[in-house]
């Protein structure tokens, strides 16, 4: 099975049902996915989403809904030293929707699309985090991640892949196969890239790293963050480093949008010289 961690959603998604999948018994009806329940908190003008635990699972600052307020969310965007006009931006997992939003905001020429399997997370993003609707570049998708990776219609369609799967447990991606990054690649066209937050003092890291690097030319890390963030950058085709151009584009993506860019291309030459 792809999904391994034991939680309400691992669980219940499993699409073989309950019992062994080798069973001769009759197949039985798929069963309808199970959540976690979805909450909210604030603190100091901060709105939170949880999946019924203390873990959060994103944020938004109630007075600037399009920002990124937290900061492993900031690094998912360090894509941009390298893509400067995305035709297409897919997210995985929505979360509170603040890549999506931002993505939508910030890439006027981009198409972005964003897969989530919980209605409710699509439904607290659109009343409480200022997810604006569908149209024609924005589009949420109420379906699995692998299942929509794994489309062949979508082979070498996206520039840019950003994936942030997390269940309950909030202790690593519930997607993490040598498959799912496989499928992952293959969505992405020439010089695609693809972000992924991991948690960095878990066993799920090195598994994800594990299955990630064979599908890639290059994977980096940047460093940890938050309570253990850590996000890996995945390159389809092998990057030009140029450490020196890259903080002059640094400084032009903070100029643009604030963002702390600099901070990025540390982190990929760190990365880079302890290869």
């Amino acid at each position: 099975m792809l999904i391994k961690r034991k939680s309400i959603e691992a669980q219940a998604n499993r699409k073989s049902g309950p019992g062994n999948p080798r069973s001769s018994s009759p197949q039985k009806p798929a069963r309808k996915p199970k959540f976690a329940p979805v909450t909210l908190s604030e603190q100091d003008g901060v709105r939170f989403l949880h999946f019924g635990t203390e873990w959060v699972q994103g944020a938004m600052r109630i007075r600037k809904p399009d920002w990124i307020e937290l900061e492993y969310a900031q690094q998912m965007m360090a894509w941009m030293l390298f893509l400067q006009q995305p035709r297409h931006i897919v997210q995985l997992g929505l979360g509170t929707g603040a890549l999506t939003k931002f993505c939508y905001r910030q890439f006027p020429q981009a198409r972005v699309t964003a897969v989530e399997l919980n209605p409710s997370v699509i439904a607290i993003c659109e009343s409480m985090f200022k997810l604006p609707p569908n149209d024609e570049r924005l589009s949420v998708l109420e379906m699995d991640a692998m299942d929509f990776v794994s489309d062949d219609a979508y082979r070498q369609s996206f520039d840019v892949l950003q994936v942030d799967l997390y269940d309950a447990t909030a202790r690593g991606p519930v997607l993490d196969t040598p498959e799912f990054y496989e499928a992952c690649a293959a969505c992405l066209a020439p010089g695609g890239i693809m972000t992924v937050n991991l948690f960095g003092d878990h066993p799920s890291y090195a598994k994800n790293l594990k299955a990630m690097r064979p599908a890639f030319a290059k994977v980096l890390c940047l460093p940890e963050v938050h309570e253990g963030n850590i996000v890996a950058i995945a390159f389809r085709d092998a990057p030009d480093l140029d450490v020196a151009a890259l903080y002059e584009r640094a400084a032009l993506i903070t100029e643009a949008t604030r963002l702390p860019a600099k901070t990025w291309v540390n982190g990929l030459k760190a990365a880079q010289q302890n290869r």
